[in-house]
């Protein structure tokens, strides 16, 4: 019995009609397709992405190398060495994340006690040359100070989740 089923739907193809069937009956249903270089999908003010260091309103920055974010990361993509400033305060000369080893896991996020470190929504971003993984200090207080006002309405938005 099982031999002449088999043998009716090789030879009658039904197995490849009913394939047939399932696209034809989707090939008139709306797309929902987004078109992604043109079409931007909205997005959460948690979305974890690219690392950004944060200064004070004053143009101080944050960090204060307590190595906190160091000690947390599981993939120990990130490096800090520091020294005391001639004002007495302890500060990063060395703050590098490699972010082929990041798992962006915000972790690091969570530990700081200044809101020195964050990630940003920023998600397009691509390397061409060898060592441009390695996210150095300059780097980062770069994409902070460029992005500030979108890290802290993302910051605002999630502060009473906080």
């Amino acid at each position: 019995m099982q031999g002449i089923r088999n043998f009716i739907k090789t030879y009658l193809l039904l197995d490849m009609f009913q394939g047939l069937w399932v696209t034809l009956k989707n090939m008139f249903r709306p797309k929902i397709t987004i078109n992604y270089p043109e079409e931007k999908t909205p997005q959460s003010a948690r979305f974890r992405g690219l690392h950004a260091l944060r200064r004070y309103p004053n143009g101080e920055e944050r960090c204060i190398a307590c190595k906190l974010c160091e000690a947390v990361c599981p993939a120990l993509a990130i490096t800090i060495e520091s020294d005391v400033s001639n004002d007495g305060t302890r500060r990063t000369t060395r703050y590098d994340i490699d972010l082929f080893k990041c798992i962006y896991c915000g972790f690091c996020e969570e530990a700081c006690p200044v809101d020195a470190i964050v990630e940003t929504r920023l998600h397009e971003y691509h390397m061409e040359e060898r060592g441009e993984n390695i996210m150095s200090k300059d780097k980062l207080l770069a994409i902070g100070d460029r992005y500030e006002a979108m890290i802290a309405q993302d910051r605002a938005a999630d502060a009473p989740y906080r």
